[in-house]
């Protein structure tokens, strides 16, 4: 199972880090990703690390949000720097058995999170 945490409200411009516990998530190949969907919008993937440790991001977050996976590989984070108000939402972390790892396919996830809402008043 995936639980997020180190979710929260920051002034624009802040920075937040959410983890995901990916712990007894063993496999070959795997997709690790982020998704968020904000009120009245669909949920779109945001990032995503896989079994290669490489990385991919939405254009919108690109240079702003980091994604990374501890060396036991039992945590995901995603660093989220220069925070504005459009990036509030709940966040969730996913995961999923596949050797191309495409952070834009929901299709690609079997698990995911409850989700931890960021929030950055305007």
């Amino acid at each position: 199972h995936l639980r997020e945490s180190g979710g929260g409200s920051v002034e624009s411009g802040g920075s937040l880090t959410l983890s995901c516990s990916t712990s007894n998530y063993n496999h070959e190949f795997y997709c690790l990703g982020w998704w968020r969907q904000a009120q009245g919008g669909e949920r779109e993937g945001v990032a995503a690390l896989d079994h290669n440790v490489v990385t991919t991001y939405i254009d919108f977050v690109n240079g702003r949000f980091t994604v990374a996976q501890d060396n036991a590989k039992t945590t995901l984070y995603l660093q989220m720097n220069s925070l504005q108000p459009d990036d509030t939402a709940p966040y969730y972390c996913a995961s999923g058995v596949v050797y191309y790892c495409r952070y834009w396919s929901p299709l690609q996830f079997s698990l995911w999170g409850p989700g931890a809402q960021v929030t950055v008043p305007s």
